[in-house]
């Protein structure tokens, strides 16, 4: 498997290892985890940094600290991690209990602090450049993020309940 960012290459060896390479200032140097990116599972990629799922359900990140390559914040929530998504600047990490973390710029999805309370269930999260939505067992969807981008759900939460499946 192979990710990319704006300017960056990472993809995980047949041993669980992650080699990368361009721009270091979009992840393409991982030198300083490198240690840590063992039985990779998955790789995801804002615009200029990297999340790496490991097999023991922890993350590793690297790359541009604004765009969610330092994920130190949050490190210590990041446990039992099923899926990781990214918006341009952000991800957001769906855990085993249905709970999602989120780290990076906060106006681009890193601050999912005002939709927390409503995150429980999540059965998976998909993205934009700007915005998460978070898809719940019920059907229905929390966004949270840049409202440009699809951050703000509010004009259609009557109807979404009913229809995404």
């Amino acid at each position: 498997e192979v990710q990319a960012s704006d300017g960056a290459f990472a993809a995980i060896l047949a041993d669980g290892s992650v080699v990368t390479w361009g721009s270091k200032d979009s992840g393409g140097d991982s030198s300083e985890v490198q240690d840590r990116l063992k039985d990779v599972q998955q790789v995801q990629a804002t615009y200029r940094a990297f999340a790496a799922i490991l097999a023991d359900g922890s993350v590793v990140t690297w790359g541009n600290p604004d765009y969610g390559g330092d994920s130190s914040e949050v490190q210590d929530q990041l446990k039992d991690v099923q899926q990781v998504q990214a918006t341009g600047r952000a991800f957001a990490a769906i855990l085993a209990d249905g709970s999602v973390v989120t780290w990076g710029d906060a106006d681009d999805g890193g601050d999912s602090s005002a939709v927390q309370d409503q995150l429980k269930g999540v059965q998976q999260v998909q993205a934009t450049s700007g915005a998460f939505a978070a898809i719940l067992a019920d059907g229905s969807v929390v966004t949270w993020g840049d409202p440009d981008f699809g951050g703000d759900s509010s004009e259609v939460q009557d109807q979404d309940r009913k229809s995404v499946v």
